[in-house]
């Protein structure tokens, strides 16, 4: 079920109420999508068995957790094989200040959004992880001075 057009219309109603709200029981998304609760909670089911629902989880308010600062990192690895991009890969998911990971195309290789307290905690995170690591030739940084707008949920609609 990886495909949008394998969902029908209640899969993407389900989908639409879980993405505004994950917290809500199965009766809320039940009644809001206009179903009863047995076969809501079997569509939830077979949308997180199929991997439509990867995960649900709390969003927490950075700032109210103390990681003030974003930016967003333009990294260009020294030799862009496979076995490097590989192996950036891996060491990337060890590191809790990189929120988002994209390997893109063009003058850099991948492009990352970093979170830390501060200027100061970036800085040691650039120096002390990217730059200290001999598969990064190059990280240029853009540094968010606002968020304009910052959501998780996807825009699926009815077809």
């Amino acid at each position: 079920m990886s495909e949008k057009n394998l969902l029908d219309p209640s899969d993407i109603r389900v989908l639409q109420i879980m993405q505004r709200d994950a917290s809500l029981s199965i009766a809320e998304i039940a009644r809001e999508a206009g179903m009863s609760q047995t076969p809501c909670w079997r569509r939830i089911k077979k949308l997180k068995e199929t991997g439509v629902i990867r995960q649900v989880v709390a969003v927490v308010d950075r700032e109210a957790v103390g990681l003030g600062f974003v930016a967003y990192a333009f990294v260009k690895l020294a030799v862009p094989s496979r076995e490097n991009m590989e192996t950036f890969d891996k060491l990337l998911q060890r590191w809790p200040e990189v929120v988002i990971c994209e390997r893109i195309t063009g003058a850099v290789d991948y492009l990352i959004k970093v979170v830390a307290s501060d200027i100061k905690a970036y800085d040691d995170f650039l120096r002390l992880k990217l730059l200290d690591n001999t598969l990064v030739s190059d990280v240029q940084s853009r540094i968010v001075v606002s968020t304009v707008k910052h959501t998780v949920a996807l825009p699926i609609r009815e077809t």
